[in-house]
């Protein structure tokens, strides 16, 4: 069963989204949570692509899942005039655009906010593409992990042996999220001035924003942070440490001296090693971080995963449990934040997380994910577009 509240932030804006993959749907699936009515529209009967990355969901694929629940699907074929004009038809109402199609599609289509704002003055057309509308980058293709190449993202991510890609998408994330922000801005904007306006999404200069620590670390030519694998570059003790009683491993993040001192003291036993000459302050212990590793491990071989943690916690020490995706869905602190929701798909009903910042789930829109052209019928006869 749909949950729809009129008291939503977003109730009353309409978002029609020429979206695939990742980076735009994520966008709009923050917007339609906030009460945004979003018209996903989707190829005839394949849909979107992401529909196919895998089955992992009752037969249904992850990545979809997760992105496109509370939309409704309108297959269109763009290259046909008719299906084109009555996109056009509809955006003639619509409050918002978002599209991630191939770099200049949609203005070939007609669809730029140049074109569009003709019409309707008010609309704001949110354009996201891997490199930006303009440069020598414009027209080169852009997955994840060739953006996060690009941004320098492999160059801090991974071992000292090979580098490594982030196990998520995370310059489309990056790139959805900037456009879901700037597109609340441009809202607030039109309250004030009545027109619309474009938004010009990279996720190049999404991921170049989230990578300005490392930027700056390596400010006027010195060299950048190196790879460390789940460790911290240049903080140390901060990362994975085994346990020897379950095989199991922490993470543990030390930040100042004080805390320095307490580790030594009241979870190493050693409080000598606080002075220590290789680990009197974190340039040391950084560069010394083999030998300093092997203490902490030889100390914790002793312990549990759970053992260590809980004398961790006892000293005020910074630490987590090495979770897996099970370890997540059974999250203490998740189910004890009643964080958890039902969403319906075409498959059965399957769970979903309250967006952050949301306490309960009357301040959200969850409705279904969407079966491909689902809404054909009700759109069409809602817009005054006929079926031929």
């Amino acid at each position: 069963m749909s949950l729809l509240y009129s008291s939503l932030p977003l109730d009353g804006v309409t978002v029609v989204s020429l979206e695939q993959a990742i980076a735009a749907p994520f966008c709009t699936r923050q917007l339609a949570d906030l009460g945004a009515r979003v018209i996903k529209v989707e190829r005839p009967e394949v849909g979107d692509f992401a529909r196919g990355y895998d089955t992992r969901v009752n037969g249904m694929a992850s990545h979809f899942v997760w992105t496109n629940r509370s939309k409704e699907s309108l297959a269109l074929d763009l290259k046909n005039p008719c299906d084109l004009q009555a996109l056009k038809k509809i955006l003639f109402k619509a409050d918002v655009m978002v599209q991630n199609l191939a770099p200049g599609a949609a203005e070939r289509l007609g669809l730029s906010h140049e074109e569009l704002q003709k019409t309707n003055p008010g609309i704001i057309v949110c354009d996201i593409s891997g490199y930006g509308s303009h440069g020598p980058y414009r027209d080169k293709k852009a997955y994840d992990l060739l953006v996060q190449s690009e941004a320098g993202m492999l160059a801090v991510t991974g071992t000292e042996a090979e580098p490594s890609k982030t196990g998520i998408s995370i310059a489309d994330i990056a790139a959805g999220m900037y456009a879901y922000s700037n597109i609340l801005a441009a809202l607030l904007e039109r309250g004030k001035t009545g027109r619309g306006r474009r938004i010009d999404i990279s996720m190049l200069e999404s991921m170049a924003e989230w990578m300005s620590f490392p930027m700056y670390y390596a400010f006027d030519g010195q060299p950048g942070p190196s790879r460390a694998g789940a460790s911290h570059a240049t903080i140390y003790p901060y990362g994975p440490f085994e346990t020897g009683a379950d095989g199991a491993s922490v993470m543990m993040g030390v930040q100042n001296e004080r805390e320095w001192a307490i580790l030594c003291r009241d979870v190493l036993e050693d409080a000598s090693l606080e002075t220590n000459e290789r680990f009197a302050n974190n340039s040391l212990r950084s560069r010394n971080r083999a030998e300093l590793k092997k203490i902490i491990t030889d100390r914790f071989s002793k312990l549990s995963a759970d053992e260590a943690i809980a004398k961790l916690d006892k000293a005020g020490i910074a630490n987590a449990n090495m979770n897996d995706m099970q370890g997540v869905w059974k999250h203490p602190q998740l189910q004890a934040r009643n964080r958890w929701i039902e969403v319906e798909t075409p498959s059965g009903v399957v769970p979903g997380l309250l967006p952050p910042g949301i306490d309960d789930i009357s301040q959200v829109n969850v409705a279904e994910v969407p079966a491909v052209g689902q809404h054909n019928e009700a759109i069409f006869a809602e817009f005054g577009v006929s079926e031929e």
